[in-house]
């Protein structure tokens, strides 16, 4: 009865190597396990909510409150008035000239001599080139022999006229004592009228050689080719040599132009501006002009005119921008900014 007993209560008891055997896991470990997690997220709450973290943060946050309320007010600086600022409105152009030449002559000749280089000043009447005058003068010595004889003829023609003169004033005395015969007067008077009249064709011809001559000398003088305003060379466009021919197409040894000729105190800018913003833009609007060859440099200038006339391909109109500073960094065809200034 006792071993009964006994083998009951054996078959109710765990064993526990035959759970290891199986794989399981102990009790223990898992007990470990949750005991180390737990010690985990109480340290994570107490390092999160530990005592004396906020009233720190609350003192730094206090620290610029303090410190601004123990310095002493400051005078406030004066605010300057508002000055004229750019409207915004930018346009681009570029540097033009109002006075520009092509120097040439007004006659067809050899260039025989080209005094100017470029870069060279020149002053208005200077001259800049020579053509081959040599036949001109020729011609010129011709006339000038034309005018003397046509002088000396008109003199001869003076002296006869003279002495036609005496002798009809003397046929006339002896007629009226009856010494002469009508004849003779009516003679007299006809040489006189005649040689009258060759002296005032004399005196024609001589005037005429003499225009002649004047003309000649101004036709000598074309074949010397001058600054017509003073000015800096830009371009010079011909040599010794070639033929000048203003009516020309050029190429080739021909040439229309011995020089190129900028007036530089008539520089200015010549800017496009849309159309849409054109009425932004008026007469005598204050201008600061920048180069993109020096964009440091801010040129005051103003608005000298409006074109009135629009660009129907690009849509913009053209305006003329006067600038009140010039050196001579100031070239001409330099791309340049403005921006358009609103007081």
């Amino acid at each position: 009865m006792n071993d009964d007993r006994r083998a009951q209560l054996h078959s109710l008891s765990i064993d526990r190597g035959g759970e290891a055997r199986r794989g399981g896991v102990p009790a223990w470990s898992l007990l470990l396990v949750a005991v180390l997690a737990a010690g985990l997220a109480g340290g994570g709450v107490w390092f999160l909510t530990r005592p004396g973290e906020a009233p720190a943060r609350t003192t730094q946050a206090q620290a610029p409150a303090q410190t601004a309320q123990a310095q002493p007010a400051q005078p406030q600086p004066q605010t300057p008035a508002p000055a004229p600022r750019a409207s915004g409105l930018v346009a681009s152009g570029y540097v033009v000239a109002r006075r520009q030449a092509t120097v040439s002559a007004e006659i067809i000749g050899r260039i025989s001599e080209v005094l100017v280089e470029e870069g060279m000043t020149v002053e208005a009447g200077q001259v800049l080139a020579r053509l081959d005058d040599e036949r001109a003068r020729l011609d010129l010595a011709q006339v000038e022999a034309q005018v003397l004889a046509a002088a000396a003829r008109v003199r001869s023609l003076e002296a006869q006229a003279a002495e036609a003169q005496n002798v009809s004033l003397r046929a006339g005395r002896l007629f009226e004592r009856a010494i002469a015969s009508e004849a003779s007067v009516t003679a007299a008077e006809a040489q006189r009228a005649s040689l009258d009249a060759q002296l005032r064709a004399a005196r024609a011809e001589l005037e005429a050689a003499r225009l002649r001559r004047e003309s000649q000398i101004d036709y000598v003088d074309r074949h010397v080719v001058r600054a017509p305003f003073a000015g800096v060379v830009i371009a010079k466009n011909a040599q010794v040599g070639e033929i000048l021919a203003p009516a020309a197409a050029g190429g080739g040894f021909t040439r229309t132009g011995v020089a190129t000729l900028v007036d530089m105190a008539s520089l200015e800018l010549e800017v496009d501006v849309n159309e849409g913003q054109i009425q932004r833009v008026r007469p005598g609007q204050r201008v600061e002009a920048v180069l993109d060859a020096y964009p440091n440099w801010r040129i005051p200038a103003r608005v000298e005119a409006i074109i009135p006339t629009a660009d129907r391909s690009r849509a913009t109109i053209k305006v003329r921008v006067a600038l009140e500073e010039r050196d001579e960094r100031l070239l001409p065809d330099m791309a340049a900014r403005v921006t358009f200034v609103e007081s």
